[in-house]
């Protein structure tokens, strides 16, 4: 794997007065009882994170958790008080601002959780509005606008204005904007959680979509475990401005590394998330029902197991490498504790 597009080495957010006295050689020095009994405000501690080229990681945590106030150090919106962001190996708080602004506005793209679209443009306006901040030509931007308004399905819509639109087709065009300027790294602020839950399943399935035609390197941000779980490859769990662990959402369930990323894991919908190698058995010369792939989720073929008396093979590289059977679907569905390996 090539090294990573962003990452974060101790990084700190503090907001309060005299934050110089709570930096040494670089790096947060207090611990959080200090900081507090100073009034001072630790938005993030000590966060140290990678995220590859092609990856979609979520950073998820409950309100308050830090979680917004890290991607907007990471996308160089507010510089950090401790620590570094590194964006394709640069510090991006040793860059100039001319340098940091170009980054920003040719390689990194940003969906809000509000919209934020320009009230007296168009759709096709709003699209093209960062594009024209580049200083590209009318007919070059208009047709780019165009492109992207046709890719997340709004096309025939470019002449409508803002509050002609439903919420999950302003989203959209928010979404067409950011990605005009074709980023490198693409940002989502929750983006959907201001969406009715059926428009919110929609939008997760358009970013779905346009990730799987894209391949870009995307930062999401979210409170919701469900929401994380459709759509990450990796998730980061914050709490109180930490990271409390980092790994897939298999990794997560079947070993947390906290009680909190237990906790908070756990109502998650395992059937959709454990696969069929994190449950299987080793084989023992039976005889088999069918088979199953490896990295089938549980979901995908829970009925079939269930219904049968005999195991099924776990297939990988066309050779079994165990079996899988009705008790382990029962330990999944009814949320027994799961070894990580077996």
């Amino acid at each position: 794997m090539s090294g990573p597009v962003l990452a974060c080495r101790g990084v700190a957010k503090l907001y309060g007065s005299g934050l110089a006295r709570f930096v040494k050689n670089g790096r947060l020095s207090a611990d959080p009882e200090r900081l507090a009994a100073d009034g001072v405000t630790a938005a993030v501690r000590d966060v140290d994170l990678e995220i590859f080229r092609g990856e979609t990681f979520v950073i998820m945590g409950l309100s308050g958790s830090g979680k917004s106030t890290l991607v907007r150090c990471l996308s160089g919106l507010i510089e950090p008080t401790a620590g570094e962001v590194l964006f394709e190996g640069r510090d991006l708080s040793k860059i100039s601002e001319r340098e940091l602004i170009q980054i920003r506005r040719l390689q990194m793209g940003m969906v809000f959780q509000n919209f934020a679209l320009l009230p007296h443009l168009t759709v096709l306006g709003n699209v093209a509005f960062p594009l024209g901040i580049q200083g590209r030509p009318k007919a070059e931007r208009d047709k780019r606008a165009r492109e992207m308004i046709a890719l997340v399905g709004l096309g025939g819509r470019e002449g409508r204005f803002p509050r002609e639109l439903s919420g999950g087709q302003q989203q959209r065009v928010g979404i067409a904007r950011s990605l005009a300027v074709g980023p490198d790294v693409w940002f989502l602020d929750e983006p959907f959680s201001a969406l009715d839950p059926l428009i919110r399943r929609e939008m997760q399935d358009e970013v779905l979509r346009l990730q799987g035609m894209l391949k870009k390197t995307i930062v999401f941000i979210t409170h919701d475990f469900d929401e994380a779980v459709r759509l990450a490859d990796r998730v980061a769990i914050m709490k109180d401005g930490r990271i409390e662990q980092i790994g897939t959402a298999e990794e997560l369930v079947l070993a947390p590394a906290t009680d909190y990323v237990r906790s908070f894991t756990r109502e998650a919908p395992r059937a959709k998330i454990l696969t069929a190698r994190s449950v299987m058995r080793p084989a023992d010369g039976e005889d088999f029902a069918g088979h199953v792939p490896a990295g089938a989720r549980i979901a995908a073929f829970a009925h079939d197991v269930e219904a049968s008396q005999k195991p099924f093979a776990v297939v990988e590289d066309d050779k079994v490498i165990g079996a899988i059977d009705r008790l382990a679907m029962i330990d999944v569905l009814v949320g027994r504790e799961l070894k990580a390996a077996r």
